[in-house]
């Protein structure tokens, strides 16, 4: 009897071990029972959380699947825009499993790499579909930046804000193009894998190499136009504040000229007016000063040479004292 307990003992451990199963960390399970899975009484698949957990032996077997958030790096693909240019997009695509059990089917067995083969396929359709309708400018740039934009009814006030104005019109679409695509393939995602989305990015961009020379060289004959465009623009504008610089100084000197000989004839007037108030006060006194005045300015040079008659008036307070005209 006690021989036969020891291989009952070992058969009913057996069976217990076989029994248990633990689920680490970070995964979820799913029992596959008969080739079909386990579901629960609402006909979805039963998720089992991390931990231990029983299971029928023999005919059950585990399958466990990562709970966590993956990252699916697309390889590099080529794109064509709407102008029939080439770009080289590389992608990658953040998700997770939702429906384990969907999951599950749809990969034929949980397989990842057949999980991100379709979803690979799901995201560049979409992105192709909006590339496609896209401008290259539109997506490689993201969207403007209205703070540091002035103004509208000061857009015009100075020549840099040309380059502002030209942003406006070129508004780029990258991030619009991004939430497109996340956007377009969560549902879709969601149904046909059981798998959730969390984030699409284009993380580069680049050109074939048999086309960057002509678009280098296409934006830099832009950007030279712009340059030549601005500096038309300074010009004028400098030949225009030239020209009301000369126009304010011809008037201010015009005016300072006027206003000098304003207060010059001023002056004038004032000065006849004393001298004809002094005349009037004592016309004897002013005779005699004014001929003083000439005899000083008369010989004040010494090679000056003067032909006057003697006996006439200049000479009349040097022939009398008292100023009378010589006989």
């Amino acid at each position: 009897m006690r021989k036969l307990m020891i291989p009952v003992l070992v058969v009913a451990l057996s069976i217990m071990l076989m029994s248990l199963f633990v689920i680490p960390e970070g995964e979820r399970g799913i029992v596959i029972r008969f080739g079909r899975v386990l579901k629960d009484n609402n006909e979805i698949a039963r998720i089992y959380e991390p931990g231990l957990h029983f299971k029928m032996p023999m005919f059950d077997s585990v399958k466990t699947l990562d709970a966590r958030i993956q990252t699916m790096d697309g390889r590099s693909d080529r794109f064509v825009t709407s102008e029939k240019k080439d770009v080289i997009i590389d992608t990658y695509v953040k998700w997770r499993i939702k429906d384990f059990g969907q999951y599950y089917l749809a990969t034929g067995g949980g397989n990842t790499l057949t999980a991100e083969t379709l979803l690979e396929r799901k995201v560049t359709d979409l992105l192709r579909s909006e590339i496609g309708s896209r401008e290259i400018k539109q997506i490689v740039s993201g969207p403007r930046n209205k703070d540091v934009l002035p103004p509208a009814d000061n857009i015009d006030s100075v020549a840099t804000t040309e380059a502002a104005k030209e942003a406006l019109e070129i508004d780029g679409e990258r991030d619009v193009i991004m939430a497109n695509v996340l956007n377009g393939s969560r549902q879709s995602a969601m149904d046909d894998l059981g798998v959730e989305i969390v984030d699409f990015r284009m993380k580069k961009i680049n050109l074939p190499d048999n086309i960057s020379d002509s678009i280098y060289k296409r934006m830099r004959a832009e950007r030279e136009s712009v340059a030549r465009k601005f500096r038309s623009q300074g010009r004028e504008k400098a030949e225009v504040i030239r020209a009301q610089a000369e126009l304010e100084v011809a008037t201010t000197l015009a005016e300072a000229d006027r206003t000098a000989r304003v207060t010059r004839g001023e002056a004038d007037a004032q000065s006849a007016k004393i001298y004809s108030d002094a005349y009037s006060k004592d016309p004897e006194f002013f005779s005699f000063l004014r001929s003083l005045k000439a005899y000083e300015k008369s010989f004040s040079n010494k090679n000056d040479i003067l032909v006057l008659d003697p006996n006439s008036e200049f000479f009349q307070y040097m022939n009398n004292a008292k100023g009378a005209p010589a006989k």
